[in-house]
């Protein structure tokens, strides 16, 4: 993987949220640590779900995981899911929030007690519209598609902060 160089990201908090922070969100958090990592960024870089049926120390899936391993970033085996529902202060804690879809965006936004922080989907931080879609349910080339987009969306939005 390329790594960008990023000379002005603004935000010390970074919260990827998806519906129940197995597969999306632990894969956005891989590349965003991995590239803070490599530029000696010291952001913290968290991730949860918001849909009904989140739940607090589900373990990242597999294919994820496998998915992550191809492009060379391993996700952790200790890795678990959070409920952002029953934990606001990860939602608290945040200054930039990046949701996989829209509707985790409207949904989290019900959690914000303040405007002082970024709200974007991935694709609205690449400057692009629509969602990134839940690979469950479409074996490992639902992952590696989800993965790829996720990247993308990525790298085209650090591009912002170069």
């Amino acid at each position: 993987m390329n790594i960008i160089k990023i000379n002005n990201f603004p935000y010390k908090s970074v919260l990827v949220v998806c519906s129940v922070s197995t597969a999306r969100s632990p894969m956005t958090v891989g590349y965003l640590r991995n590239i803070f990592k490599a530029n000696q960024l010291h952001i913290e870089v968290k991730s949860g779900g918001i849909a009904s049926n989140a739940r607090d120390g589900m373990l990242i899936s597999l294919d994820a995981k496998l998915a992550m391993k191809e492009d060379g970033i391993e996700l952790p085996d200790e890795s678990l899911s959070i409920d952002l529902k029953k934990h606001p202060e990860y939602i608290d804690k945040a200054d930039l929030i990046l949701t996989l879809t829209k509707k985790h965006k409207k949904e989290i936004s019900k959690f914000l007690k303040s405007n002082n922080k970024t709200l974007l989907t991935l694709k609205e931080f690449a400057h692009e519209t629509g969602d990134i879609e839940d690979p469950s349910m479409k074996g490992i080339e639902g992952f590696r598609l989800a993965r790829d987009d996720i990247k993308h969306c990525i790298m085209k939005g650090l591009k912002n902060y170069e």
